[in-house]
């Protein structure tokens, strides 16, 4: 077929997307080589964090602790730290050295467990990082002087740099159009907030290949599944209209600054896909230009109490979903009793979707606290193995929920 290969050596899965990028683009995008992508972002970094002076309360601290799952995404952070230089000090803990790859660590770890990492320490409000093994999802963390974990994970990052792209396409005068993509899993306190801020939100099925494709339809679209992964599109309207008013001289200077920080922030973000190091580095760029600690930036919303379980069923296939995946449409009695049962908890949402790969529904809820969310997904589970054909022991049905608050009240 008169191909040609190319081996670029040991590179993280988002590297070896930007190789490709750059290599479709004729090179427009960057150059296709590992200095390439660490000299393109190190550069936007630093002069989106530089584009203006820093004055007022500094409560940012340059240093970050990170996670590397004991995988490749650990030595490109240190690389990329070398182009740094001053700008970012990046600890790396769990480099592979010593330990196995996602064993203990890394973001699946700390986003399931809801705990640090193995082999991390950490003080209070130390901003921490944890990248997955291939490095293409990232998730932050800390802790409180209670010693309490606080995750903050790909709803939040979607949110910080939706609102702070928002901000910069409104102060720079750009008619441009903005959409936040989420999947079902991601909380309702989100979609609440960016839409507060006047960012529409779309919703759609789970997995990137669905996110991305929808972030497509915005001349810039910011997308985060809750386990980190994400990135941000932009048009080539959207890119052909900020590269012009980056150099408009005729814009007033709050504009034109707006605009040269779009441009920065256009050139920092990965758009071949998700990368953990990217998305880091445009976090931190946020939050120093803003002057925020991770706490500021927890603080932006608080997330709803969730859970999830998985039922057993003989066969997946039966259940089938529409509106991302949000409403069951077969069995056809299955969405009517979850509405029913949604509606006896305050804040609650609930949905249903079969597996991909094994046969199981899996069920999400989300209420006002952590007991009326358990509550409510152990309820929806038992109708799910009743009403989608069950299988092997029926989940363990909750006391009712009148009961339930009874007790509560009396304690």
């Amino acid at each position: 077929m008169g191909g040609q290969s190319k081996n670029y050596g040991i590179l993280s899965t988002p590297q070896l997307h930007y190789m490709v990028l750059c290599h479709n683009s004729g090179g427009a995008y960057g150059e296709a080589t590992e200095e390439g992508y660490f000299l393109k972002f190190s550069s936007a970094f630093k002069k989106l964090t530089t584009s203006v002076p820093q004055t007022g309360e500094k409560r940012y601290v340059s240093r970050v602790k990170l996670d590397g799952a004991n995988g490749v995404g650990a030595g490109s952070a240190r690389q990329m730290s070398k182009h740094l230089g001053d700008s970012l000090s990046i600890e790396v803990i769990n480099d592979g050295s010593t330990g196995e790859l996602n064993q203990g660590c890394g973001a699946d770890f700390v986003k399931v467990q809801q705990t640090a990492p193995g082999g991390m320490q950490f003080l209070a409000d130390d901003r921490c990082v944890s990248f997955d093994g291939d490095a293409d999802r990232v998730v932050y963390f800390y802790k409180t002087d209670d010693e309490c974990f606080h995750l903050v994970d790909g709803g939040k990052i979607a949110a910080l740099i939706g609102e702070f792209i928002g901000e910069k396409v409104s102060q720079a005068g750009l008619q441009l159009n903005l959409g936040v993509v989420e999947t079902a899993y991601a909380n309702g306190s989100s979609s609440c907030y960016l839409q507060s801020k006047g960012i529409p939100v779309v919703c759609a099925c789970t997995g990137v290949k669905h996110l991305h494709k929808k972030a497509l339809e915005f001349d810039i679209g910011v997308y985060f599944e809750a386990n980190g992964h994400g990135t941000v599109l932009f048009s080539a309207n959207a890119k052909k209209i900020i590269d012009a008013a980056a150099t408009n001289e005729s814009l007033s200077a709050d504009q034109l600054q707006a605009a040269q920080q779009l441009l920065f922030v256009k050139e920092l973000i990965n758009q071949a896909v998700g990368d953990a190091l990217s998305d880091m580095l445009a976090v931190e760029a946020i939050l120093s230009l803003r002057q925020w600690s991770i706490a500021d930036w927890d603080s932006c919303y608080t997330d709803l109490p969730n859970r999830q379980l998985k039922v057993k069923v003989v066969d997946r296939t039966a259940i089938q979903t529409t509106n991302a995946e949000r409403q069951v449409t077969q069995p056809a009695q299955l969405q009517p009793a979850i509405d029913s049962t949604v509606a006896n908890y305050n804040l609650g949402r609930s949905f249903v979707r079969p597996s991909g790969t094994e046969d199981v529904v899996r069920v999400y809820a989300e209420a006002e606290t952590q007991q009326l969310a358990d509550h409510l997904a152990a309820t929806v589970a038992c109708l799910v193995y009743d009403l989608a054909g069950g299988s092997g022991d029926r989940p363990q049905a909750p006391p009712p929920l009148v009961e339930r608050k009874r007790k509560h009240e009396d304690s």
